[in-house]
């Protein structure tokens, strides 16, 4: 961001201590305080309201204030209108117009799919077609299903030809974690899924491994998408305690009330929310049941809940997940993400237990904000597999997100769109399932002896 008329003001208090340092020089922000050229004023404490902008110098004790201008100069995640851009002057190639979102760019499945005997990474100048050689490998034909626990490779449409100033990360569409199929994003000479390096050029490529029953995909389907960056805006500790204030970014989903920052008691200090188990209402969540049946995913509102899942059901109580097995959950937290702002699940701490608590994990800006920031927030589905036996009960720890800057507002945001998953209230199947289950014997829950 550029600011403009930095001069000092008066302060009533001194600022908290701050977390990040910032450099101005030439009038533009950046947080290279460590990489500071001579000549350049560095600030301690940092804020923006509006168009104002604050700047703390701990050495002088000195409080500024500016303006900002939100230019080119600005930094964050890409929007809609910048991810078009890209694709018009050919840094994104191959890529249709409706698959952009708001703040992502959905990326489709070529014909050429290949069944492998098992997933790689490449090294550094390496290609992915350079260790396709190397590899056993068949060709599949994309309209047969994918078998479960069988790992295939597939050529994605779209090809990278980045500026050298933007980077991208991939992240699995909410189906495609739903339905427990696996998929991460392979690029030439990177040695790390689901990324795209500065100036990334080449092809992309998918592997999929569906984990609990076997699914149909077809060419043009999107089960990942692409997230593009000039620069690492994601919050501190003291950006997560402003902006709780300042948007409401937790809600109590019975009040319908905003969580304040000091009512957060788990915390891992790094600028991230912990969010609990829901298992307060009379559905829990679900567990698959992995049956043979395949799922055509390129079909909506079709299939029968009871032929893959059986609800889990109880009042106050425990449930035991069973290690390997695969559950649909929900978080008890409502979040809210503005416009301004984009989310992503993280990985929980390995001493919060063996598990993992998502597999799909963009959170879109708008979402539970409402057309008009008139909303309360919306419960998060969880994918869950344990990888050992788990007592859990409600308000446990068991997901991490993290909230970063926009470059600006997206055109149109996640609740201004519309989804899916808009009307989302506790645990929620994927969007190939009929909302109404077949009745099925609820799986047994141990009764709480508190």
């Amino acid at each position: 961001m550029e600011v403009l008329g930095v001069v000092p003001t008066t302060a009533s208090q001194t600022p908290p201590q701050s977390r990040t340092s910032y450099c101005v020089e030439n009038n533009l922000l950046t947080n290279s305080y460590k990489n500071s050229p001579s000549g350049c004023f560095c600030f301690d404490f940092l804020w923006v309201r509006g168009g104002s902008l604050g700047l703390f110098d701990r050495t002088s004790s000195t409080l500024y204030h500016g303006e900002v201008k939100h230019s080119s100069h600005a930094q964050g995640a890409l929007a809609a209108k910048q991810i078009r851009q890209l694709m018009r002057a050919g840094f994104i190639i191959g890529a249709s117009a409706e698959n952009v979102r708001s703040a992502s760019l959905d990326l489709s499945l070529s014909s050429e799919v290949y069944k492998v005997e098992g997933v790689f990474q490449p090294r550094p100048s390496e290609s992915i077609r350079d260790i396709m050689k190397l590899i056993k490998k068949v060709k599949h034909d994309i309209s047969q299903p994918l078998e479960r626990d069988a790992i295939y490779l597939a050529r994605l449409n779209e090809k990278l030809s980045l500026p050298e100033s933007v980077y991208g990360y991939c992240n699995p569409k909410s189906t495609s974690g739903r339905v427990d199929l696996h998929v991460r994003i392979l690029t030439d000479g990177v040695s790390r899924y689901d990324a795209a390096g500065k100036g990334y050029r080449g092809e992309l490529w998918i592997v999929m491994q569906p984990k609990s029953f076997p699914v149909k995909v077809a060419e043009g389907l999107a089960l990942s998408q692409l997230r593009l960056f000039n620069s690492d805006t994601r919050f501190n500790e003291l950006d997560l305690e402003i902006a709780m204030r300042e948007h409401k970014l937790l809600w109590r989903q019975k009040e319908k009330k905003p969580l304040d920052y000091s009512e957060i008691k788990i915390r891992d200090n790094d600028g991230s929310l912990i969010l609990t188990l829901d298992f307060s209402g009379k559905l829990l969540g679900y567990k698959c049941v992995c049956p043979d049946e395949v799922l055509d995913l390129t079909k909506v509102n079709h299939y029968d809940p009871s032929h893959y899942f059986v609800p889990m059901h109880s009042r106050d109580g425990y449930v035991t997940l069973k290690k390997g097995e695969f559950y649909i959950l929900s978080t008890r937290e409502a979040v809210r993400v503005p416009p301004e702002l984009a989310c992503e699940m993280a990985p929980m701490d390995e001493r919060s237990g063996d598990f993992r608590s998502h597999y799909a994990g963009f959170i879109d800006p708008g979402w539970g904000y409402g057309k008009k920031g008139e909303g309360v927030g919306r419960p998060l589905t969880l994918e869950v597999r344990p990888f050992e036996d788990l007592l859990v009960r409600h308000g446990q720890p068991v997901a991490k997100i993290k909230f970063e800057h926009m470059i600006e507002v997206p055109e149109a945001s996640y609740d201004a769109m519309g989804s899916n998953y808009i009307s989302q209230h506790g645990p929620r199947l994927a969007k190939q399932f009929k909302l109404q289950m077949t009745k099925t014997k609820p799986l047994a829950v141990k009764r709480s002896r508190s």
